[in-house]
């Protein structure tokens, strides 16, 4: 059956269609069904030919022979004008964006001109929708915006992002420094396959890794020689506070069904063992629209909400179930300084990025996180535990890291580098 099939199989195949291979290709795959359909009524198949549709180009993964000719960091020319280009993908909400502007921020802050490139194969998007976007977490104004034309301004530095802007940035012509902004190991989020492998072949390019903590940059070292610094995970205490001191009645769950990594049904199926157990809390999930799907017990779906709407949400719970099969999100530090305490995944992709000690890592089975979430609700002096949890991490701000990545930047870029 196609993408078409009735009920939950039928969503879930378009969902995953839609996050991995984009518009385009859910287009595609809808209509190569309804060929089907017709085909099957006048007793014949008038399927078309599939075709590859990667998020990247076919010339530019064809022109990127890093084996015959590999890129070479000694021959840039370090000029300090302070320019920084940085290809990615259309920005949109997600929190991936949100943090990449965060740093480009920094280096706004710091003196430099930023251009942003925006490439796509299947999600085209005008600049000013871009910069509509992007003024919920910055300040577009500041920032040069272009669609992609296989070119960049003289930069000094030229950023990579997710897999796909690799194979410009390694194909691009430039005197300037390459870099690449890891954030997740991306290869994980496709089955292995073709896919999979180009996305992994983007961390042998070359280029300087920047990654979001320590399991990135230790992994892509040593699986991939790619020479990294890491960036610790911070904190906006202005936006997230303890604030509520009296028992919490509620918990959260970060639900993302669309996305594999973040486990959404081993989430739910914990859940139902602790409604049964504490039925009197209240259960809200937070990063979709689950109305599509089955969760077998009461919940508030508060679907995809803005950074602005969270603190008040946090404020309300005890506990949160935060899972990641890759890399950690940025989330279980944003609660922590809210109050609310974090049930993890237990593994080295979580502890590697953060051991802070009030998140609260546990074997990855149902009646594990389960049970964790139960014991921690049951503790008389949560909200005093919630209280050491919130200091514990006053100390970590984003501005430190940005100290760190401009650093970075300007030790690989020195003339002696």
């Amino acid at each position: 059956m196609g993408i078409l099939s009735k009920g939950w199989r039928g969503a879930r195949a378009a969902f995953r269609i839609l996050r991995s291979e984009g518009w385009l290709a859910l287009g595609i795959s809808i209509l190569q069904y309804l060929q089907y359909l017709r085909g099957s009524r006048q007793g014949s198949l008038t399927l078309g030919k599939r075709h590859f549709t990667p998020p990247v180009e076919l010339r530019d993964i064809i022109a990127a022979d890093f084996v015959a000719h590999p890129y070479d960091r000694t021959q840039m020319n370090p000029r300090h004008t302070k320019t920084a280009s940085w290809v990615m993908s259309p920005p949109g909400n997600g929190g991936g964006h949100q943090n990449i502007f965060r740093f480009i921020d920094f280096l706004i802050d710091d003196g430099w001109t930023i251009h942003v490139y925006m490439y796509s194969v299947h999600h085209m998007l005008t600049v000013e929708r871009a910069k509509a976007n992007v003024a919920s977490y910055s300040r577009p104004e500041r920032i040069n915006f272009h669609q992609w034309n296989g070119t960049v301004v003289d930069s000094d530095v030229v950023f990579a992002t997710g897999w796909e802007t690799a194979y410009p940035v390694f194909n691009v012509k430039t005197d300037g420094a390459k870099f690449y902004f890891v954030q997740d190991f991306e290869p994980k989020f496709y089955p292995t396959g073709s896919t999979s492998l180009l996305a992994e072949n983007t961390y042998r390019f070359g280029f300087h890794g920047i990654t979001a903590g320590g399991w990135l940059k230790h992994k892509l070292e040593a699986e991939y020689g790619m020479e990294c610094d890491a960036f610790e995970f911070g904190v906006d205490s202005a936006l997230y506070r303890f604030g509520n001191p009296r028992p919490r009645k509620e918990v959260f769950f970060y639900a993302r069904p669309v996305t594999e990594r973040r486990a959404f049904e081993v989430g739910v199926l914990a859940l139902k063992l602790f409604h049964e157990a504490r039925p009197d809390y209240v259960i809200n999930l937070a990063g979709w629209d689950v109305a599509p799907w089955e969760v077998p017990f009461p919940y508030v779906n508060h679907k995809s909400l803005k950074i602005e709407q969270l603190p008040a949400l946090y404020d309300k719970c005890a506990v949160a179930l935060v899972l990641s099969l890759t890399n950690m999100s940025l989330l279980p530090m944003d609660l922590l300084s809210a109050g609310v305490i974090p049930v993890v995944n237990d593994g080295p992709n979580n502890r590697m990025v953060s051991d802070n000690p009030y998140i609260h890592y546990v074997v990855p089975t149902v009646q594990a996180l389960a049970d964790e979430m139960v014991r921690l609700v049951d503790r008389k002096d949560l909200p005093e535990y919630a209280a050491e949890a919130s200091r514990s991490v006053e100390t970590q701000t984003w501005a430190e890291s940005g100290e760190k990545f401009v650093s970075v930047i300007d030790r690989v870029t020195a003339p002696d580098a």
